[in-house]
């Protein structure tokens, strides 16, 4: 493990005891990167190596911990292992705001990119704050990246919505198990970004109604269904999802009350913990939880 600042207020939970974290898998490194002028915080976790180099998206929040980066870290470990991929799993954070002004943000993950340009094992890729344009930033840099734009021969991931379209596929496999018919089913959304938009758009070719959505600014709830294109036009346009004109507008965490049959966390980690789990109301007499 590898920490290269000792400043002890940069990165919160830093000096708790990291080697908590490991195990018979890794985590291979945990680096802590600090550049003063830019104001750079950032933490990258390599977890294992074993099946190849290491993929895992960079993030942008002010509050990522230590912690966070690597249970994300180890979750690419053990995907990219079930899906037989010839890649080991990382995660790495830049401890910032996600909507600063285009230049600033370019800056920081520019540094970033610079800083971890000698950590050959770990490929990084698009997360919660980041896009194709800033793995374009970090090819540049460091000649290595995934999720790229088009125009620089790489796949839109968020344009054409390949995670959101990887959890309608999971949602459609638990519902046979659940005895669950998608058709008409309600279906909530905690997150309605790049990830839980397309979720929804994915979903509903398979019937499902969104009836509740919520972002960093509030919950809208409609149990007549909510028109996802034009919600998704919204979102688009850099407003919420309550200034959608129809429906409930509700507090954030009012996601967690609204009944449904399928309720999809697509946000940050913990937004369903020990303390709130008996929120959820998504089961009926044919149904189980799905979370």
């Amino acid at each position: 493990m590898i920490n290269n600042t000792s400043h002890h207020n940069l990165f919160p939970g830093l000096w708790e005891d990291a080697f908590r974290f490991t195990d018979e898998l890794g985590p291979a490194k945990i680096i802590h990167l600090y550049e003063p002028l830019p104001g750079l915080k950032g933490i990258l976790v390599v977890d294992n190596v074993a099946c190849g180099p290491a993929i895992g998206g960079i993030r942008i929040a002010p509050d990522v911990t230590t912690e966070e980066v690597f249970r994300l870290a180890r979750s690419m470990t053990l995907k990219n292992a079930a899906a037989g991929l010839p890649h080991g799993g990382a995660k790495s954070a830049i401890l910032s705001d996600p909507k600063l002004p285009l230049s600033d943000k370019e800056r920081l993950v520019r540094t970033f990119a610079r800083a971890i340009k000698e950590i050959t094992e770990y490929i990084p890729g698009p997360d919660m704050g980041t896009d194709e344009c800033c793995m374009a930033w970090v090819k540049d840099e460091i000649g290595r990246a995934v999720g790229l734009p088009p125009e620089i021969g790489g796949i839109p991931m968020d344009e054409i919505g390949a995670t959101g379209f990887g959890l309608s596929i999971s949602t459609e496999v638990a519902s046979r198990f659940c005895n669950l018919e998608l058709k008409e089913a309600r279906l909530v959304i905690q997150g309605f970004g790049s990830v839980g938009k397309h979720a929804a758009r994915f979903l509903a070719a398979k019937g499902v109604i969104l009836v509740g959505a919520a972002d960093s600014q509030g919950t809208l709830f409609n149990p007549q269904g909510i028109d996802i294109a034009q919600l998704i036009e919204l979102k688009n346009m850099g407003k919420s999802v309550i200034d959608y004109p129809e429906g409930r507008k509700l507090n954030r965490d009012a996601a967690l009350d609204i009944e449904c049959e399928i309720w999809i966390p697509a946000a940050r980690p913990d937004v369903v913990r020990a303390d709130n789990v008996d929120r959820l109301r998504t089961s009926n007499s044919h149904f189980e939880k799905l979370i």
